[in-house]
């Protein structure tokens, strides 16, 4: 068979205008297909009334605007239509992860299963030009001297994309170019910028990995029992999670680092997200500003509560401290709200000014049971208040010195909840248990507690320097 007899199966040429980028909140404005069957081109392009808002900045980009689509029909209308129109073809688009996202999204609202071949080609660009620079849809314009019709509007933008297909058959033939599409579409979970090679070397292992954008700059990282799986799911989830979609189109490069298990991969999580403080990661913290509530009563009895700030902060070692806090702000609101919940007076907590004999604010909108004036005794107020802040108690460290947690070979070398590092052998183990300085960590501390109430608690070797484990 000659190259001139090989046939391309049915394309669609893809390209659709939005509201905005979460296919979930957002809506479609408008689709431009272009269908390739045996060489001959079919024409299917509508505006699509979004029955929503359209923002002005996507008014400027598209033209679109909301007296052009007013009286056109709803997606609702035309999706029978539209996957008729797609239906039997590889679905092709530019980063196809958002038009197929959206597409998909706008199907299952009414109740239609879309599920296509996707051919990205961003991908197909990268694999078959990888001296180019970049592969947006501009840099291949200019790179191909493809000639522009309507930019940023559909039936303008698929266009581009059948001539990027034309140009790509004329310099590299057809038969490579029906490679490049058959390797492609066998691996069309992974991101445009991201190798099956590098993918497939991650290991099914303990530990966390890193996502990088580009320029090497880190933008997410994670952890897992299963590097590989995790890695995948983050790639498969991004057809039908807005998040895993934004991340997976930045997603650049990948590394990761192998730990002895779950526990270990929590804690190097937690270390390497203050380090590097990658884009997409929100949760973990910084510890520096940590403050905490300690009790004490007051010349006339009043159980009262004073914040304990960074520098004079001991978690572990000293007893009498609660609920751990990021900021003095985040404290005084937790305090607000034991004082809403038990009806306790804020002008006693010290969250007010407190005149004597005087009823405070709270007490005059009915949230405080009047310890402040008499009404009720300071003793329930003192018994309420204790009990509350009872459940948010920092625990002290429940061992003598330091200890060795066992996992799988490895140890894990804590000391009144500082994680002091890994060992693989006694005298690395006895090195960090000797180090001492580390600083508290919030993050840390929760998985260490939690470590240490579960199954980790058989695994614990108390360390006495100079004795063998």
């Amino acid at each position: 068979m000659s190259t001139s007899d090989l046939e391309y199966p049915p394309l669609a040429f893809v390209d659709i205008e939005t509201t905005g980028s979460h296919f979930e909140r957002d809506r479609i404005t408008e689709v431009g297909i272009k269908s390739l069957i045996h060489d001959q081109v079919e024409i299917w392009e509508s505006l699509i009334n979004p029955q929503t808002f359209i923002p002005q900045n996507i008014q400027a980009l598209t033209g679109i605007r909301p007296d052009m689509v007013s009286k056109q029909p709803p997606f609702g209308c035309l999706a029978t239509e539209i996957a008729r129109e797609l239906e039997g073809k590889i679905f092709v688009a530019h980063n196809a992860r958002f038009d197929y996202g959206f597409l998909k999204a706008s199907f299952k609202r009414v109740g239609i299963n879309f599920k296509p071949k996707v051919l990205c080609t961003v991908k197909l660009s990268r694999l078959l030009f990888p001296e180019q620079p970049r592969h947006n849809l501009d840099t291949i314009i200019s790179a191909h001297k493809l000639k522009i019709s309507a930019r940023h509007r559909a039936l303008g933008d698929a266009d581009l994309l059948l001539q990027f297909w034309r140009v790509c058959e004329a310099k590299l033939g057809r038969e490579a170019l029906l490679k490049a599409v058959n390797q492609l579409i066998g691996n069309p979970s992974l991101p445009p910028n991201i190798d099956k090679a590098l993918v497939d070397s991650i290991p099914e292992k303990p530990g966390c990995y890193i996502f990088y954008g580009e320029n090497r700059v880190p933008i997410y990282i994670g952890k897992s029992i299963s590097l590989r799986s995790r890695v995948m799911g983050h790639f498969q989830g991004a057809l039908t999670q807005r998040k895993e979609m934004k991340l997976s189109m930045q997603v650049w490069d990948i590394d990761w680092i192998e730990t002895s298990g779950e526990l270990g991969a929590l804690i190097l999580e937690s270390r390497l997200i203050k380090e590097r403080m990658p884009s997409m990661n929100i949760k973990l913290r910084r510890s520096k500003d940590l403050c905490a509530w300690r009790l004490g009563l007051d010349e006339v009895g009043v159980l009262t509560p004073h914040l304990v700030g960074h520098r004079e902060l001991d978690p572990g070692v000293q007893d009498n401290l609660f609920g751990l806090f990021y900021s003095k702000r985040e404290a005084n609101n937790y305090l607000k709200a034991i004082a809403k919940k038990h009806r306790l007076c804020e002008a006693l907590l010290g969250l007010e000014k407190h005149v004597e004999g005087k009823a405070c604010f709270g007490y005059q909108v009915k949230q405080c049971s009047g310890a402040c004036i008499g009404d009720s005794a300071i003793e329930l107020h003192n018994l309420q208040l204790k009990t509350a802040l009872e459940l948010f108690q920092v625990q002290v460290w429940p061992y003598k010195g330091a200890i060795a947690i066992r996992e799988a070979g490895h140890m894990h070398v804590v000391d009144r909840w500082r994680y002091l590092g890994t060992a693989i052998n006694e005298d690395e183990l006895y090195e960090l248990a000797d180090s001492g300085g580390a600083e508290f960590d919030l993050d840390i501390y929760k998985i260490l507690k939690k470590a240490l109430a579960g199954s980790f608690k058989s695994q614990v070797i108390p360390l006495k320097l100079g004795d063998p484990v």
